[in-house]
């Protein structure tokens, strides 16, 4: 058996055993990457070593914790208050409101099943009380999530482009973010009009802001009380007994702990623009205002390293290292010849969105997105079919399919439905409407970003 099928059989095992056990892909992807490395190849640890991905280590590191530290100083609170505000007294703005916030959260630097499970609570409570669908809020709080998620600063943003940006595709990462929120923004659209959003526009509500600010202290004394998510080890990430969510503060109104508050959203602004501005390191540039905050306001630093997304950082490592000892057993060029011999571009494009977005159903968003994008890159880079447009397509269909339940943001959608709706029917009604995300998204995704070729 030659190398390249072995290492794909390694690669298939590997997601196969992360999907059906609570194993972490990355610490699965170094044993892997050790077997066919250093047993089959015979390469030298140093030589495997030397494929760590110690950029997108410290990018990763350091955005993660920026965002426990903004979690833990009651700024991410502060920014829900805020958006929550521009509802009044309109129903029909509920669900937009809730888009937007995670949408917001996602973009600078939470996980995707972080920012699910800070707004899905808060959201669900609001769809039991004034007879809003919950599968169309459910659904907007994970659309919001994915439509923020590929930003310059945030975690899928810096691993696809830190993973291009090691080769010589001209890319754009303003593409990539642009067509990832306009994708899940038009779904969102759909989805309003579709599940009832229409029948919203007569309806008010009165106190909202005050609602919303009991239900989010709802959510703070649930988890402290121990009503933590299921545990999830597969899926978009991997979150152990604990909500993700649990242990952030109320924003408060008193001066002395206003002012972190504002310093961290003059940190997030700052790393946006020093970072997109003036195309400096996002990850040296993260920590560093981190640690600017830590000192502003050293009570957040509590318990923030702990924060920081550990099984996230060890499972792009561990899928990167392995990567770079897949390039040495020929396995990236294998692939590249087999899907260039196919002598229809386009067709192998929308075959390698189908893959992402199957396997990410029921595996890791960020471990296809790592796998395929190296094994895809010498294909784009023949010219045959625009590498920008492949690439947006991937990234959508890869990601647009944690809708799942059996991915980790489904899974607390359906954790957090209302007391009034049957918890059975709710299940039947996500995995349907997955089914069809499945389907349908990487086909439209391929005619939108690959078929037209602008990009």
């Amino acid at each position: 058996m030659s190398a390249p099928v072995l290492s794909i059989i390694i690669l298939a095992a590997m997601f196969l055993l992360a999907t059906v056990l609570p194993l972490n892909m990355g610490a699965l992807a170094f044993v892997g990457a050790f077997l066919l490395g250093a047993v089959v190849l015979g390469m030298s640890t140093n030589e495997i070593l030397a494929n760590f991905p110690g950029g997108l280590f410290l990018t990763i590191v350091g955005v993660t914790y920026l965002f426990a530290i903004a979690q833990n100083n009651g700024t991410i609170d502060l920014l829900v208050r805020g958006a929550v505000r521009l509802v009044g007294s309109r129903v029909a703005l509920i669900p937009w409101v809730m888009f937007a916030i995670t949408a917001v959260i996602t973009a600078v630097g939470a996980l995707s099943p972080a920012a699910v499970a800070i707004i899905a609570p808060i959201a669900l409570s609001f769809a039991g009380k004034y007879k809003i669908s919950p599968l169309l809020m459910g659904m907007m709080v994970i659309h919001g999530a994915q439509a923020g998620g590929f930003s310059p600063i945030a975690v899928y943003g810096v691993t696809v482009n830190g993973i291009l940006a090691k080769t010589d595709l001209a890319f754009s990462p303003t593409a990539l973010f642009l067509s990832s929120f306009i994708f899940n923004l038009v779904i969102a659209l759909v989805l309003f009009v579709v599940l009832g959003g229409r029948n919203l526009l007569s309806s008010k509500v009165g106190h909202f802001v005050e609602q919303a600010a009991e239900a989010r202290m709802a959510v703070s004394v649930g988890a402290k009380a121990g009503t933590d998510v299921p545990f999830k080890g597969f899926g978009s990430g991997m979150y152990g007994p604990r909500d993700p969510a649990g242990d952030g503060v109320a924003a408060t109104r008193e001066r002395k702990e206003r002012i972190p508050q504002l310093v961290t959203i003059a940190g997030l602004i700052a790393l946006a623009v020093v970072a997109l501005g003036f195309k400096m390191d996002v990850g040296f540039v993260s920590i560093t205002i981190a640690i600017v905050l830590a000192l502003v306001s050293p009570a957040a630093q509590k318990g923030a390293i702990n924060k920081i997304s550990w099984s996230t950082v060890l499972l792009i490592c561990g899928m990167l290292t392995f990567v770079g000892v897949l390039e040495e057993a020929g396995t990236i060029e294998f692939v590249s010849n087999g899907v260039a011999g196919m002598g229809m571009p386009l067709l192998a494009a929308l075959l390698i969105c189908f893959i992402g977005a199957v396997v990410s159903a029921f595996a890791s968003s960020t471990a296809i997105l790592a796998a395929l994008i190296p094994l895809a890159v010498p294909f784009l880079s023949t010219g045959e079919i625009g590498a920008v447009g492949v690439i947006c397509a991937l990234a959508v269909s890869a990601t647009i399919v944690d809708v799942s339940p059996f991915s980790t943001n489904g899974a607390l959608v359906l954790a957090n439905a209302p007391e009034s709706v049957d918890k059975d029917q709710f299940y039947k009604r996500i995995l349907g409407y997955s089914g069809i995300v499945i389907v349908a998204g990487p086909v439209l995704a391929w005619l939108a970003l690959v078929v037209p070729g602008w990009l």
